[in-house]
């Protein structure tokens, strides 16, 4: 009688101190990941809304009138496109904020996520 060796694998405590210590490494990575996602979409935000008042003054500047929407701004190249809310991955979501003179000519003249919630630092959203 030919005898076969026994086959080769892991044994299920093996198994289970693997799975053991990957959980333990994932409940310390986990939360770092989540809040570098949330610092990277804050951080994109604010340059998003540098980037287009900057487009909104210039565009001011060289026309003498604040534009109508953020669609004159991409008309005209002063952006490339419609700028995205990353908070809310949308580019409909901004708040657009009217002159505060009435006599002024244009519609747009600031812009806020209309996002709720707070950033890390504790400021809302909607008022940077």
């Amino acid at each position: 009688m030919v005898t076969r060796p026994a086959p080769a694998g892991f044994t299920l405590i093996e198994l289970l101190v693997v799975m053991a210590i990957l959980a333990a490494l994932l409940t310390i990575a986990a939360p770092r990941y989540f809040t570098h996602l949330e610092r990277a979409r804050e951080s994109a935000l604010r340059q998003t809304l540098v980037v287009t008042r900057d487009a909104i003054d210039k565009f001011r500047g060289d026309t003498g009138k604040l534009p109508d929407s953020l669609d004159e701004l991409v008309q005209r190249n002063y952006l490339r496109k419609r700028p995205v809310d990353p908070m809310l991955e949308s580019d409909s979501a901004w708040r657009l904020l009217p002159p505060p003179d009435p006599a002024q000519a244009g519609k747009l003249y600031d812009l806020r996520s209309s996002a709720p919630g707070q950033a890390l630092d504790g400021s809302r959203y909607g008022d940077w």
